[in-house]
């Protein structure tokens, strides 16, 4: 005798989620105004993180040998917890794409349901990453800087789009600067970074001076928090005594730092074995020193109360940027757009649905 499971007449196929695409202004739109939300979400998904409760494999880079300079990288992760999602962030960063123009980066997310493994959602990314990257810098100054005088001055080295958001996410958290130090390779854009900060400060009642820097050393000299949001491949501030008044140094941008600078501060990552590799400063640090003893902990140790980062010294966030982040604000956005009535389902997006037709 046959059973229904084996000639598959008699099954019903069970419920499979729709298949929704949510573009880059219904991803704006969903955070827009809500960064103490999204850091509050962004120190949550660390501490699932911390807890044990994700799966954040190793990064795949895609490179090119007849494009150097550009790459495409895979993040798949996994986020448990009460808002359980699955998914893969693929950004491709291009950076000859600002000479013609367009923006460096471009990015999707998908989002995969927890109980199926079936996609539910393709969601423009390059807003929700540099959003969870920016939630992330900002979580970090406010953690970092909790023992010793809250920084009223800060430099930006490197003026693209991450950084305007890093500038946003602080302002939107609370954050309230005397000075702004800028400091660019290209001085078209670190004009066009100053015209941001000022409609910013006219829109928030702000009166931060403004400074466009001629070297990096006076930027770092000058400030007290320093965000580093560059597309360097390699070291290029090599000079330890820039850092001499002990600045918290936001180093988004990983490759930016001699390992002598590390070797000489409070080293703290957002995960240890993704951001020892790749080149990045901290992995040239490891490979000076044979091993890991100048890190100084997580940022989950530090929200957890586990270490406590020292006043006296300069302290270096080097975030490598975790895939789970992206899941935690992609889902947020998800429902968001979800909870508008809003959500564009693809009908029929997945068809075949019976395993013998």
């Amino acid at each position: 005798m046959t059973s229904p499971a084996a000639d598959g007449a008699a099954v019903r196929p069970g419920p499979v989620p729709g298949f929704a695409v949510i573009s880059g202004a219904q991803v704006q739109q969903a955070l827009q105004g809500r960064e103490k939300e999204i850091v509050d979400l962004v120190e949550a998904t660390y501490r699932l993180h911390g807890g044990g409760r994700t799966v954040n494999p190793p990064s795949y880079f895609l490179r090119f040998p007849d494009r150097p300079a550009s790459r495409i990288i895979a993040l798949p992760a996994s986020v448990g917890g009460a808002d359980a999602v699955d998914g893969l962030k693929w950004i491709s960063s291009f950076p000859d794409n600002v000479a013609a123009g367009i923006p460096r980066a471009s990015a999707v997310l998908i989002l995969n349901d927890h109980d199926t493994g079936y996609p539910f959602a393709c969601l423009e990314s390059s807003i929700i990453s540099a959003t969870r990257t920016a939630a992330s810098a900002a979580l970090a100054a406010d953690r970092l800087t909790r023992n010793r005088p809250r920084p009223t001055r800060v430099g930006f080295f490197g003026t693209g789009l991450i950084a305007r958001y890093i500038h946003t996410f602080l302002a939107g958290t609370g954050w309230d600067f005397d000075a702004v130090g800028v400091y660019d390779v290209s001085a078209d854009s670190a004009a066009g970074f100053c015209g941001y900060l000022r409609q910013a400060d006219a829109e928030n009642g702000g009166a931060a001076e403004i400074t466009v820097h001629d070297s990096p050393e006076q930027l770092i000299r000058s400030s007290d928090l320093v965000v580093f949001a560059t597309v360097a491949g390699s070291p290029h501030v090599t000079d330890p005594t820039w850092f001499d008044h002990h600045p918290v140094v936001l180093h988004v941008s990983l490759r930016d730092l001699d390992p002598r600078i590390l070797l000489s501060s409070a080293n703290f990552v957002d995960d240890v074995e993704h951001c020892l590799k790749a080149e990045t400063s901290p992995h040239l640090a490891e490979q000076a020193t044979g091993g890991r003893d100048f890190l100084d902990g997580t940022l989950d140790d530090v929200l957890t109360g586990r270490v406590e980062p020292p006043a006296g010294r300069t302290v270096i966030f080097s975030p490598f940027g975790l895939g789970v982040l992206d899941l935690a604000v992609g889902r947020y956005v998800h429902d968001e757009v979800a909870r508008s009535g809003q959500l564009r389902v693809v009908d029929d997006f997945f068809h075949e649905l019976r395993r013998y037709g």
